[in-house]
């Protein structure tokens, strides 16, 4: 005997709520365990990259590209992206602490863990919007290549005398790319192109004095 309508649409919603929760507990296992793992290999690269990279495992943005990599790569739609970003966030700093601890480096990650997971959220909802329609892959763009443009500018002035260039530059480039190859392709029209570009601009005005500050109490 056929089940009700009622019960067999019940059923359907059962069986696909349960898929979903599935698919993102994998979702997030992945990106925890990766993020703390990535994060532990931080500690670790700060002991053999060479002078002019070094910066590479002491920035905000190396970490910015590996949540934005991670969240593409499990396909998290906008609200699991900006849960998982702020995860990713906090297990970075804290694979991070662990990897400093197994050198006998003690380091309280008290403040940039907090400070991480509030700017994760929205690292991994721009990472979500990238594939979006409409303003939002401008949002997404202007989020991103702002923070990174703007950690290279604050690189190349307020720490040029106590690290090389050569990363700096080299981060700057990449974010002015990734604006640039964003416009290209992916957004579309002029509201959209200047909400991109006046976006970065206004991210890295705001970026460079905030972070500024949270390293000098750090």
């Amino acid at each position: 005997m056929p089940a009700p309508p009622r019960a067999a649409t019940l059923a359907r919603v059962s069986r696909t709520t349960s898929h979903h929760v599935t698919d993102s507990l994998r979702a997030g296992l992945m990106v925890g365990v990766l993020s703390f793992v990535i994060g532990a290999l931080t500690a670790w690269a700060q002991t053999v990259l060479p002078y002019s990279l070094y910066s590479l495992a002491n920035s905000a943005n190396a970490w910015v590209l590996v949540i934005v990599v991670l969240i593409l790569g499990v396909r998290a739609g906008p609200a699991l992206a900006t849960l998982l970003g702020s995860a990713s966030s906090v297990l970075l700093m804290l694979g991070f602490t662990a990897g400093l601890a197994l050198y006998g480096k003690p380091y309280d990650p008290l403040l940039w863990t907090l400070s991480s997971a509030v700017a994760g959220l929205f690292i991994g909802l721009s990472a979500a919007w990238l594939r979006g329609d409409g303003v939002r892959p401008a949002l997404a763009t202007a989020a991103l290549a702002g923070v990174t443009i703007g950690e290279a500018l604050f690189g190349l002035t307020y720490v040029r005398e106590t690290t090389s260039p050569v990363y700096w530059i080299l981060s700057g480039i990449a974010g002015i790319t990734f604006l640039a190859a964003m416009l290209a392709r992916r957004i579309r029209g002029p509201l959209p192109t200047a909400v991109a570009l006046a976006g970065a601009v206004a991210v890295i005005v705001v970026f460079i004095p905030v972070y500024g500050t949270v390293g000098t109490y750090a």
